[in-house]
């Protein structure tokens, strides 16, 4: 009992230092409205409160992390690159905010409806989608998404679509595979442990060392087939899932 209630009280400090640290960092992106060079001052309040929270959830609740491969990382979109994460928990995304200078995000539109939060969002332009909407939401990923990879910005996607357990597995959508194809992007493939320590449901967030481990770079010739590419991410994929956790091989 005693050992549950410390764990409750660890997640509720980690739950109220996360949004003591979100709602003035959203006030200042917010601020940054009609002021010079705006879209590269919110990116960098984002990838600051990203730092931030991350360091928090290992001060508060025990929960730290560690990456493997990083070099892989582009600082900037120098050739097209897509980061095709694994999609578990909410931590992922803080991590997302801090691995390239300029990111970009496709996500469920429903995120801008949220209260200030989602201005904040929405003022670091990413790509919101309606998941329902099928072939409409594809197509905005290829439009948008083309437009801001030719710019330089590195593309976080979630191919899942979704968040899933540890052990669950969900086919790709086919929108990054589609977008690299066109582009002859470069896809970087990332894959964690974080479910284990920070459930998509549940307030509960266990201590603990996330792996975070980055694949090597996957080059797409303009023309491959899209279902060949999910194929060789999913492979990657499964292979690192298999190493975090080899006792659900």
């Amino acid at each position: 009992m005693a050992s549950r209630f410390l764990l409750f009280f660890r997640s509720l400090i980690l739950f109220v230092g996360m949004i003591t640290l979100i709602l003035p960092f959203t006030g200042l992106i917010i601020v940054t409205v009609g002021t010079r060079n705006a879209p590269r001052r919110r990116r960098r309040l984002a990838a600051i409160c990203g730092h931030l929270c991350l360091r928090w959830f290992a001060c508060s609740a025990g929960l730290d992390y560690s990456i493997e491969g990083s070099q892989q990382l582009p600082v900037m979109g120098d050739v097209p690159t897509i980061l095709f994460w694994r999609h578990e928990s909410a931590w992922e995304t803080f991590l997302s905010l801090t691995l390239s200078t300029d990111p970009t995000w496709v996500l469920k539109h429903e995120l801008l409806w949220l209260p200030i939060v989602g201005w904040g969002i929405f003022l670091l332009d990413p790509i919101p989608i309606d998941r329902a909407s099928g072939r409409t939401a594809v197509a905005r990923v290829l439009k948008v998404g083309r437009q801001q990879l030719l710019a330089g910005r590195v593309l976080n996607l979630f191919p899942e679509g979704t968040r899933l357990a540890p052990q669950a597995r969900r086919r790709y959508g086919m929108s990054g595979a589609l977008l690299a194809s066109a582009l002859g992007a470069r896809i970087i493939p990332i894959a964690h442990d974080a479910g284990t320590y920070w459930p998509r449901r549940g307030f509960f967030k266990r201590p603990g060392r996330i792996r975070v481990l980055v694949g090597p770079p996957i080059d797409v010739a303009v023309g491959d087939a899209p279902e060949s590419i999910n194929a060789r991410v999913t492979a990657w994929m499964e292979g690192a899932l298999a190493s975090l956790r080899p006792e659900q091989r």
